[in-house]
């Protein structure tokens, strides 16, 4: 093999590595906000870490994940929203990224949009990501909050009609 063909095989291989790790911090986000919480912890290495250093929490393992997040609440509302998901790969089953982040969250939702509100957590997420078995997956994801703030409980409003017309848009409206 050529060494032109091998730098090209070598960028390719980067390249993969690369858009891996960011499809799964998408994944991660997607599971995490679209209904599917107890999943998250199958994108973790087995001996895979979450943690806080801010709040002096951490979660080892994915059983432990798996618990954690699958405890969340069966009424909560979130959406992140991430950008820069910024990859370094720094060696064939080994890399790190970083993904600056806003997450909009609340709890007590119901079939209607909540109204607009502040996000209840800023800042950033620095991961590390190993390759198991062909497979990129997260080895540990470390939270740091320039702004984190308690998840909202919003109690819905009653829905009337009136000429057949819903009232649903007022629902989740603060307590």
């Amino acid at each position: 093999m050529s060494n032109n063909s091998r730098t090209s095989l070598d960028q390719l291989e980067l390249l993969l590595a690369e858009r891996a790790c960011e499809r799964l911090v998408i994944e991660f986000v997607r599971r995490l906000d679209l209904g599917e919480p107890g999943t998250v912890a199958e994108l973790f290495t087995a001996d895979g870490t979450w943690e806080w250093p801010g709040g002096e929490r951490r979660i080892v393992g994915r059983e432990a994940l798996r618990d954690y997040f699958g405890g969340r609440p069966a009424d909560r509302l979130s959406r992140r929203m991430c950008t820069n998901i910024l990859v370094t790969v720094d060696s064939a089953t080994t890399a790190s990224s970083t993904t600056y982040f806003a997450t909009y969250r609340i709890d007590g939702t119901s079939d209607s949009l909540p109204l607009p509100r502040l996000p209840a957590n800023i800042g950033h997420y620095e991961d590390t990501f190993r390759k198991v078995d062909g497979v990129w997956l997260l080895a540990s994801r470390t939270t740091f909050l320039a702004f984190g703030g308690a998840t909202e409980r919003v109690t819905p409003a009653p829905v009337t009609v009136v000429d057949g017309q819903s009232s649903a848009f007022s629902a989740g409206r603060p307590a």
